[in-house]
């Protein structure tokens, strides 16, 4: 019984090591580098958190350019690796191009949706975790004035900007937001310099309060604000601590999480294609409170982040969608 029992030990061991010699895990992350200590960089730690729970390495690729977005993604499927993840919009037309080429390999691609069988798209409700973020900015900004500073000017950003609009509108109606976007190609992520040009532009007209949402290029939003003696908003990643004091909140965006799920998932053998959607109800966005900001968030703003938070989770307030409902209401 005892050499039965070592040798279903054995099999279970193998078949196990089998499976997960299987995965191949790879990610292509777009313009502004892995680092960039927000958008990519969140999909860099849910890679590495994979990597240390699982013992599986995963291979990776920075694009300097959009013409390497087809060559990268038909190298790494030519050379079987598997699931195969892309970070952000802008890989929608190459993947939607290689994805069919190679009908056996696991493809992946956050904020977009590329409809092939082969393919999970994962987009989030930027605009929720937005609406609480501005009701905190709104709340903080005794003068009634803050600000948004965007990275490429696309649909995607917008829907930041009008959640984050709406939101300070409902803690404060009247409040005055300044807006401005950093380019119209892929450089606007990549620009800290133009960013804290931006934002010193936006605090020198009365903001008290900026959220970037503009990977790299907030890096200097949020050194403007701190050299301003103001506040800024991080995004994506938990950013409060770039800047303690100065750093109001960061509207987290989950994209470890849905790192870490889509190679786990390949590991585990429960990958599906076709749309995720992840917002607060599915802790897909929220804000950041830790040591580095609590000074800053009062009871009251905390209480009424949280009640808004529950509020949308139930249906009781629905954030307007600027990618699929069109321009931000006016009032």
């Amino acid at each position: 019984m005892k050499r039965l029992l070592v040798a279903a030990f054995a099999a279970l061991l193998a078949a196990s090591s089998a499976g997960a010699a299987d995965v191949r895990p790879a990610v292509v992350y777009d313009l502004g580098g892995k680092f960039d200590k927000s958008f990519n960089e969140g999909v860099y730690n849910g890679a590495v958190k994979f990597r240390t729970d699982t013992g599986i390495e995963f291979r990776e690729f920075e694009v300097q350019t959009d013409s390497q977005r087809v060559q990268v993604l038909r190298n790494f499927a030519r050379r079987g690796l598997d699931p195969i993840l892309s970070v952000g919009f802008q890989y929608a037309s190459a993947l939607g191009k290689v994805a069919p080429e190679f009908p056996e390999t696991r493809f992946a691609i956050i904020d977009a949706v590329v409809d092939h069988p082969n393919v999970q798209s994962i987009v989030f409700r930027e605009h929720e975790g937005s609406f609480i973020v501005g009701i905190l900015a709104a709340m903080a900004a005794t003068g009634g004035k803050i600000g948004f500073v965007g990275g490429m000017d696309v649909p995607l950003i917008r829907r930041f900007a009008c959640g984050y609009v709406l939101g300070a509108r409902h803690a404060r109606p009247g409040i005055q937001v300044f807006q401005n976007m950093t380019g119209t190609t892929g450089a606007a992520w990549n620009d800290p310099v133009k960013g804290g040009e931006l934002a010193k532009s936006q605090f020198d007209r009365g903001a008290e309060v900026v959220y970037h949402a503009a990977g790299s290029t907030g890096l200097g939003v949020l050194q403007a604000a701190a050299d301003s003696g103001r506040l800024g908003i991080g995004v994506d990643s938990n950013q409060n601590h770039l800047h303690p004091g100065h750093v109001l909140t960061s509207m987290l965006k989950r994209v470890d999480v849905a790192a870490y799920d889509v190679f786990d998932s390949a590991r585990r053998d429960t990958w599906q294609s076709g749309v995720r959607v992840l917002g607060l109800k599915e802790n897909g966005v929220g804000w950041a409170l830790d040591e580095y900001n609590e000074a800053l968030v009062t009871s009251a703003m905390k209480a009424a982040a949280n009640e808004a938070a529950r509020q949308i989770v139930a249906g009781e307030i629905k954030v307007h969608d600027y990618v699929t409902e069109g321009d931000c209401p006016a009032k």
